[in-house]
């Protein structure tokens, strides 16, 4: 979730007030379906809910508490890896982006997936058509990450709102945490990525066993690692929070507190949502993105392209040159691909920009 400001506490809120599209993405009819839809929403689980599960044990942590945030200086910290961190655009121009007036993706939004499978690359991407009171999931293949062709039979899915999604491979099943309506995650599955079935909300339990408060819960993220799922979201954009799983049925929170907050820096101070984790070295790392003060020429507010790093999924550094573009380039959603020698860097939103490791001198 984001593009929007949604900076409410957390707690019991209206239909109005759950809604958190932007009013210049979507219909007017939308808006007063999704203030109907919400009130049922909020009462009725989608997905059967059973005995909270036990919260995981953590990779290389003592203790499930703790939320320090902290970007240290090269003195005190090993640097993050230029790799990881150091990125130019190319090409210049977007690589791949709507359709335009009259399809069912006239544009697109929020994150979209990037797989390289078989030396091929695999792109999962959110189609907007004002006309349609839905998000609809649509498929593009490449055979370098530059040239995108759509799916002939786009979109793959229609049947239920599908945003801001991300796609983990395991054991030979493709799964898919998205946001659904209302921001509200959402869990799909597929045998061949292509054909696609919901399996429900995603039921996620506060630290004592009790369901999370009524409200959007956004931008999933998930990692799994020895048999256990670790699933991280946003609420409103104002922090990330993190829940573990070991049947992908009931979540529970590792603590009720975000583990990633706002700031301390600007760019970053008012809204933030997790994009991907991967590991690399010694760290877990995160790509997520942030945005600051509403800029005064225009009362929006610009979004940027950040990285942190962790060595047990809860206690995070963020890298003190954030963000890693421009903050007027307004670059967010951003996933990297390892293309088989080396990282590379694609923001998503609202058009899919390449970026490769900056040559060393």
């Amino acid at each position: 979730m984001h593009a929007c400001t949604k900076h409410r506490s957390l707690g019991v809120v209206s239909a109005v007030e759950v809604v958190s599209v932007c009013r210049a993405s979507v219909p007017w009819f939308l808006w007063l379906l999704s203030a109907t839809i919400s009130i049922a929403a909020a009462q009725t689980p989608i997905v059967q809910l059973g005995a909270p599960s036990t919260a995981a044990s953590l990779p290389n942590s003592s203790a499930n508490t703790g939320n320090i945030v902290q970007e240290k200086s090269a003195a005190t910290s090993a640097p993050f890896p230029r790799e990881l961190v150091e990125f130019v655009a190319e090409p210049a121009d977007a690589v791949f982006a709507g359709a335009g007036s009259g399809n069912w993706d006239a544009r697109i939004r929020e994150r979209g997936w990037i797989v390289r499978e078989n030396s091929s690359y695999r792109m999962w991407y959110t189609g907007i058509d004002p006309n349609s009171p839905l998000l609809k999931l649509g498929y593009a293949t490449s055979p370098d990450g530059l040239i995108w062709t759509r799916y002939d039979n786009n979109p793959i899915y229609a049947l239920n709102w599908i945003e801001d999604m991300m796609v983990v491979r395991h054991s030979g099943v493709y799964y898919m945490f998205a946001e659904g309506m209302l921001d509200q995650a959402q869990l799909l599955k597929s045998a061949d990525g292509v054909s696609w079935e919901r399996i429900g909300q995603i039921d996620v339990r506060k630290k004592n066993g009790e369901p999370i408060d009524p409200g959007p819960f956004g931008t999933p993220t998930a990692w799994v690692e020895n048999g256990v799922w670790y699933f991280f979201f946003e609420r409103r954009d104002l922090g990330i929070w993190l829940a573990t799983s070991t049947d992908m049925k009931i979540w529970t929170n590792v603590q009720d507190e975000p583990v990633i907050e706002l700031g301390p820096a600007g760019y970053d101070s008012a809204q933030v949502a997790l994009n991907q984790i991967i590991k690399h070295g010694n760290y877990y790392y995160a790509y997520y993105h942030g945005a600051g003060a509403l800029q005064a020429e225009t009362g929006k507010r610009l979004w940027c392209t950040c990285i942190a790093r962790s060595t047990d999924l809860i206690h995070w550094e963020k890298y003190e040159h954030n963000p890693l573009f421009p903050l007027e380039e307004n670059k967010s959603s951003g996933i990297v691909v390892h293309d088989g020698q080396q990282y590379l860097l694609y923001t998503m939103h609202d058009q899919v920009r390449r970026h490769v490791p900056t040559r060393r001198k």
